[in-house]
């Protein structure tokens, strides 16, 4: 039997993800990672789908290093725009469209695009919390090579 705190675990850790994930109002992407999404998705708006594959051939290996900002308008401002692109279907990611798309966390997105001030409270606390965790050291941790991969 699941204690209230356990089941609103899932929860807290999924809000908490969806506002860290607003770092993506800044940045870059390189074309190998959101390739698939632009050539793939049908949860992607067609005319920006279109503008990213110019600059990202279908063919992998070709322009696998060419870059695209993570937000549209201002990549280099750290405000809401990244989740008011979601709204319009113009993630860059795959993983960020997922954010908003008919699922539990459109909400908070929603909310974080009606309130740059509650996005920016929440993004502060967030960072609060993500530098509390206690990495794992010696034996009980892992410095990858490859991030996506166990050593």
């Amino acid at each position: 039997m699941a204690t209230r705190a356990s089941a609103a675990a899932p929860a807290a850790r999924r809000y908490r993800f969806i506002t860290q994930e607003g770092a993506h109002t800044i940045g870059l992407a390189r074309c190998t990672n959101f390739r698939a999404h632009i050539y793939n998705d049908t949860d992607i708006d067609a005319a920006f789908a279109k503008t990213r594959q110019s600059g990202c051939p279908s063919t992998s290996g070709a322009g696998d290093n060419n870059l695209a900002p993570l937000d549209l308008q201002t990549p280099t401002v750290f405000e809401n725009n990244y989740y008011k692109n979601l709204l319009s279907k113009k993630g860059l990611l795959h993983s960020d469209q997922e954010l908003f798309n008919g699922g539990a966390t459109d909400a908070l997105v929603q909310s974080y695009v009606g309130c740059q001030s509650t996005f920016f409270a929440d993004f502060v606390t967030g960072m609060i919390k993500m530098g509390d965790i206690t990495p794992l050291t010696g034996s009980n941790g892992q410095i990858r090579k490859n991030c996506r991969r166990v050593n």
